[in-house]
Order: C-alpha cells, then sequence, then structure tokens
C-alpha cells in the first residue's frame, strides 16, 4: 500500500494490528465487509508476538505476553484458528522455609498430592479445605461471568443475578479481597498465593478501596470459565499469526509500516491519515475501529486525554542450559517450574514490597513469578537446543511501579534484575546465573523489560499492560452496549482499554465487530 496511491475507502479501519485488532479484521472480512488494518511496526502481533531475543540462538520466546486464559473457545472456532493450547499439570510451587528446613508449597499434580503438600507445609487439612471452598467460589463465578464477555453488556443487577450468590458477589465485588483472604486462610503464605492473583500488572494493596485489585483478581480467575492459564503452543505469536493469516484469508488488508496519525470523523463517516516512510496518505472509512489505548485514542481524535495508569511490571526472559536444583528435597524442578513458582510472595512479604515501591523505593524483597514455557511446548526452542535439555525461563516481577524507574531506567532495571533474582537464588542449590545460555556473542541469556521500555516499545501509557486500569464486566456510565464506544459514534475503541479489556482475549476485538455489525 503506497502513500501516494490517494485515498481509498474501506467499510472499516483498523488502527493497531495487535491481537485484537486482528480479531476485529477477521470477523468483519468474514462478514463481507471491506477493511484495512493499519500498523505503525513492521509486524504484526503487538504485545503478543513470538521473537528470538538472544542473538544466534533458535529459541522463539513469547517476548511480552505470554499465557493464555481469556480467549473464548468462540473465537478460536469462529475465525477457524489453526492456534492449540496446551494445559499445565502444575499449576503453582511456593518454596518456603519452615522450622529452619526447606520446604514448599505444590499445587498440582492431583487431588490427594495437592492436600499432602497443604499438611506438609501448614501441618494439617484447614488451609487445603479452605482453598477447595474458596476456589469452588470462584469455579462458580467463572462459570457465570465468562460467557457474558462475548455478549452486549449485562447491568450490575443483572450479572448479580445470573452469579445468583451473594457471598461470592460480595467477596469479588464489594469489598477488598484482602478482606476475604484473611477471613478464609490462616497461613500468610498460602494468603500471598491466593493474592498475587489481584496484583498482576496492577499496583495496588489487598485493602485498595477502589477495588482496583479485585477486578484485577476477577479476571484472573475467570477465563475459559475454569481460571486455568494454558500455554500457547509456539508461543503468544501463533495466536496473532494464525489471526493475520484468518484476516487476510478473509479479505482483510494488512499495512505494516503505517502509523496512524489522526482521526477526522463526523459521526457518519471518518478519514484516517497516516505516515510512512514514504510519506502521507489518507484513508476514508465509515467506521474505525483503535486497537490502541484510550490515551492514544485521544490524541488520534483530538479530544483530551486521560491520565495513564502507571504499569507495575519487571518482565525477564531467559534461556537455561538445565534447570537450577531446588533446596527443598521434595521438589522436583521439572515440575515446580512447570506452573507459577512463586517468590517472595508471601502475604506480608507483598505488603512490605507495596509499601516500599509505594514511598518511592525498589522493594527490599521484591515480588516474581516465574514460569517455564518449554516444558509444557517444547516447540518454541530448535531441535538442537532441545535435544541438549535447554529450557525458558519466564519472570513476571509484581510492584515494580514505573515511578520507581524515571530516574535512570537502565540502571535501575538493573539493580531490581539482580535483586529480584538474589530471592531466587535464595531458594536454589545453585546460583540461576550457572545455568543461563549464553548468545552467539557470549552474553547471558536473558532481557528484562520495565514499564518505561514497554511505553517505549509498544506505546503502552506508563507502561500498563491492561492500558488502564481494568474494569467490571457490566455497564457503567457512558460504557455502551458492548463497553467498545467512543463519544464519536462510528469510532469504536477495540483495544485493551475497552471494558471487559485486558490480557490476552481477543474480547474487545470481538465486541468491537459486533458492535460495527449490529449497526449495519
Amino acid at each position: 500500500m503506497s502513500a501516494n496511491e490517494g485515498t481509498r475507502a474501506y467499510d472499516a479501519v483498523i488502527v493497531g494490528a495487535g491481537h485484537n485488532g486482528l480479531v476485529a479484521a477477521a470477523y468483519l472480512a468474514r462478514a463481507g465487509r471491506s477493511v484495512l488494518v493499519l500498523e505503525r511496526l513492521d509486524h504484526t502481533g503487538g504485545a503478543a508476538v513470538s521473537t528470538r531475543p538472544f542473538a544466534g540462538v533458535d529459541a522463539r520466546l513469547s517476548r511480552y505476553s505470554y499465557l493464555v486464559s481469556l480467549l473464548p473457545e468462540k473465537i478460536v472456532r469462529d475465525l477457524g484458528l489453526d492456534f492449540r493450547v496446551r494445559s499445565r499439570t502444575i499449576s503453582s510451587y511456593t518454596p518456603a522455609e519452615r522450622a529452619g528446613r526447606p520446604t514448599g508449597l505444590l499445587v498440582g499434580g492431583g487431588e490427594q498430592r495437592t492436600r499432602e503438600a497443604f499438611a506438609r507445609l501448614t501441618g494439617g487439612d484447614r488451609e487445603y479445605e479452605a482453598w477447595q471452598r474458596f476456589y469452588g467460589m470462584t469455579g462458580h463465578v467463572a462459570q457465570r461471568v465468562f460467557p457474558t464477555l462475548t455478549e452486549p453488556l449485562p447491568t450490575r443487577d443483572e450479572l448479580r443475578g445470573r452469579i445468583d450468590d451473594e457471598a461470592a458477589w460480595r467477596t469479588l465485588f464489594e469489598e477488598p479481597v484482602g478482606v476475604a483472604i484473611e477471613r478464609t486462610f490462616t497461613d500468610d503464605l498460602v494468603r500471598g498465593v491466593v493474592l498475587t492473583d489481584a496484583l498482576i500488572g496492577t499496583f495496588a494493596d489487598a485493602h485498595d478501596p477502589t477495588l482496583v485489585q479485585n477486578r484485577c483478581f476477577l479476571y484472573h480467575v475467570i477465563g475459559g470459565g475454569t481460571g486455568a492459564w494454558d500455554v500457547p503452543v509456539g508461543g503468544m505469536g501463533a495466536l496473532t499469526d494464525a489471526l493475520a493469516a484468518a484476516a487476510r484469508a478473509a479479505g482483510a488488508r494488512i499495512a505494516t509500516g503505517h502509523e496512524a496519525i489522526r482521526i477526522d470523523t463526523d459521526g457518519k463517516t471518518a478519514e484516517v491519515v497516516y505516515r510512512t516512510a514514504a510519506g502521507e496518505g489518507t484513508a476514508a472509512a465509515r467506521h474505525v475501529l483503535v486497537n490502541a489505548s484510550p490515551h492514544e485514542l485521544a490524541v488520534l481524535t483530538g479530544d483530551p486525554a486521560p491520565e495513564p495508569v502507571e504499569g507495575a511490571q519487571l518482565k525477564v526472559n531467559m534461556l537455561l542450559t538445565r534447570l537450577p536444583r531446588l533446596r527443598d528435597p521434595e521438589a522436583d524442578p521439572r515440575e515446580a517450574f512447570a506452573g507459577t513458582f512463586h517468590i517472595a510472595e508471601g502475604y506480608r512479604q507483598l505488603a512490605t514490597a507495596h509499601a516500599q515501591a509505594a514511598a518511592g523505593e525498589l522493594p527490599a524483597s521484591p515480588p516474581s513469578e516465574i514460569y517455564c514455557h518449554s516444558l509444557t511446548d517444547p516447540t518454541i526452542l530448535g531441535a538442537d537446543l532441545a535435544e541438549r535439555g535447554y529450557q525458558t525461563l519466564t519472570l513476571f516481577g509484581l510492584h515494580a511501579p514505573a515511578r520507581l524507574f524515571d530516574r535512570d531506567n537502565d540502571a535501575v532495571r538493573e539493580e531490581l534484575l539482580t535483586s529480584t533474582l538474589a530471592q531466587l537464588d535464595a531458594h536454589l542449590t545453585e546460583p540461576l546465573a550457572d545455568c543461563l545460555a549464553t548468545d552467539a556473542d557470549g552474553r547471558p541469556c536473558i532481557e528484562a523489560k520495565t514499564p518505561l521500555d514497554l511505553e517505549r516499545d509498544l506505546r503502552l501509557p506508563g507502561g500498563n499492560i491492561f492500558h488502564r486500569a481494568l474494569s467490571w464486566p457490566y455497564a457503567q456510565e457512558d460504557s455502551g452496549r458492548w463497553g467498545v464506544e467512543t463519544r464519536h459514534p462510528n469510532v469504536l475503541l477495540c483495544g485493551a482499554g475497552a471494558v471487559r479489556g485486558g490480557g490476552v482475549s481477543g474480547v474487545p476485538g470481538h465486541n468491537a465487530a459486533m458492535a460495527v455489525l449490529e449497526r449495519d
């Protein structure tokens, strides 16, 4: 597509070829609409991409987003995607020290093993039985709420009625999740493991009165109607490659290296001005769908931009020659790292880390969680690496708000990475550094991304992986019928900042496409 070919009219122009934009493009093109997707970068996928980040090393890692839970099977089925996920037999492992001895909590591998792990850590069955009751409650909510994500927005009362469990409604929607955690569990480590789902990319305390932590927790326990987090076969790029292929096969036109710089609209027709290496061009459209943040949408339309909500995470990708051995004699590294490996995530540790970060200091014991993609899906490794026993590790650090990196992003990134890995090393019999592979230039295969890096690379305001604070999955003032509407009738928000956005779900893309098709 040339910047000099003049203005061409489309039924829909989609700004951004991340996964949500591609979902919208595929649905609309399959419905017979003419579709143009404009992408600033030279590739599709946005934050859901697979790359080879280490020079000369054949390991294709999910560089940013890395697990799948919120993607409805309906979207995969509707679009005929060649995309699969694999479940993890281990949910989590959390190392600990009790009475001077290394131990840990393994969740998964069957009910009996999990019960025994709880008893070994806590000395009885109480915490396990509380765990079963608590996640039985969230499972009920997941079954009732998840199917609504691809329907028109329910009202608050409609969703409450659909859940039909007042205790669950109060626990998740009305009181800080910390209240329920403290009421339900007594062991500090167990409390921390539960709380972590409320803090992924969300800088909050367990008792934050805004309930932003509850919204984060809700989205982490409703995925697929079960709350299970699965591994994308081939990495996250396999999903967006399949989506791009489906959109193109249906007739959508995807133009990479085309940066949208302005949207002009009268509410009925619109023009999108874009920039390429060759100059500027214009595409006319009946509908414009913006797969970018609400902040970027406002910049494009000339509306007042909302204040960014800062991100709060450290993302680290690693390639190892072998998995490190653990101090816990009961723990097999191939099980411990197959699920979510919690580090420094006891309940009190999380509260302390939040307080320190809120005061402008790096947490003394940075909390984080790790998992090994290649244990579940070795296809991301070249045959030689797989044969030699290489493994990937993905680390996601909590309570690392963007403000901490303002003074010197590079220096603070290195400082936080060092202290984060030290927390892991405390539970290993050997330093993780001894297990790191090296690239073709002899450098360790490890890279870290701060919120400021994500803001620079992906244009996420404040480096927030959700584009803004997550929303409740029900209608609010001015949220519209589908949660994607804006004040411009023919401009829709189809990115993670839409109502019911956040995570790799495709839900905003689906819902924006449905809103267009309903109007036509």
